[in-house]
């Protein structure tokens, strides 16, 4: 009895007590399958049961996108912080805080530029994390500022979209950001280089409105919402029934709205074999001129 109370007891309560970390499981938001987070990590955050495409954050599809994880980002324009002195249950600028100190960014896009499978890019991507990739002024001049980049580099640019649409706090300042952000894809044209948008869950309101729907190759990842408003508010409104998967990644695919549907895992090199096909077209076009 000595070495069973002296010893064995001790080590099972010792197991049954050890302190789990509170992130070390993660449940899949389609199927519920609980998997490792680590596991779920190394799949580009895709859950292995099911296939479900979950929310990444900006870092996380820049790292995955450009090759071996490097890039370089820059420094975004200065915008003014909270054009009309908006608070509802709190003051704006205090949203702002929050957002900026729980996703250690400064804004809900962010602009890099490095290679993608040996091809010079510029990726600009709306980060989810931060008040849901809602558009505002400081998210529209960064998305000018993304072309920009392009057309000085004189390289592709790449767009991620992630957004709940127009930013309310910003009024009618952030709707004006529909047509600020279509005169950045029109500079990208007129200098003839490839615009390419991906679209990820969800894209909805002012961004899918302007410069989410004006690329020239338009991906998507499986399954992704993507709408002006959501399906709830068209059936209410239009009171029938809609078809299943309506605007899903799939069902846009099917009426000409999305060229693509890819994995996740596929995507860098999917798009290391688009930009190089129509850059290799684009200097084709400037010899001819």
């Amino acid at each position: 009895m000595s070495w069973m109370t002296d010893y064995v007891r001790p080590k099972l309560r010792g197991l049954l007590q050890r302190d789990v970390p509170d992130n070390l499981w993660t449940n899949c938001e389609s199927c519920g399958q609980m998997m490792l987070t680590k596991e779920l990590e190394r799949s580009e955050k895709v859950c292995p049961h099911c296939g479900h495409h979950m929310r990444a954050t900006a870092k996380e599809r820049l790292g995955w996108t450009f090759d071996g994880g490097e890039y370089t980002t820059i420094e975004l324009p200065k915008m003014p912080v909270d054009p009309l002195g908006f608070k509802d249950s709190k003051r704006y600028t205090d949203r702002l805080k929050d957002a900026r100190h729980k996703s250690h960014l400064d804004e809900a896009l962010v602009v890099a530029h490095g290679m993608i499978k040996g091809q010079k890019a510029v990726v600009a991507v709306m980060a989810p994390e931060f008040l849901l990739g809602t558009m505002g002024a400081a998210l529209g001049e960064a998305f000018v500022a993304a072309c920009r980049l392009a057309v000085l580099q004189k390289a592709p640019l790449v767009v991620y979209t992630a957004s709940g649409g127009a930013r309310m706090q910003e009024g009618v300042v952030s709707l004006m950001q529909m047509p600020r952000t279509t005169i950045g894809v029109q500079m990208l044209q007129e200098a003839g280089l490839p615009y390419v948008v991906v679209f990820t869950n969800p894209t909805t309101g002012g961004v899918s409105a302007s410069f989410a729907m004006l690329g020239d190759v338009h991906i998507a990842e499986p399954n992704a919402l993507i709408a002006f408003a959501g399906p709830r508010v068209i059936q209410d409104t239009v009171r029938e029934k809609l078809p299943e998967g309506f605007q899903r990644s799939e069902y846009l695919r099917e009426h000409g709205m999305v060229d693509i549907v890819a994995k996740r895992s596929e995507l860098p090199e999917l798009l290391g074999r688009i930009l190089g096909i129509m850059m290799r077209q684009k200097t084709v076009s400037d010899a001819a001129a």
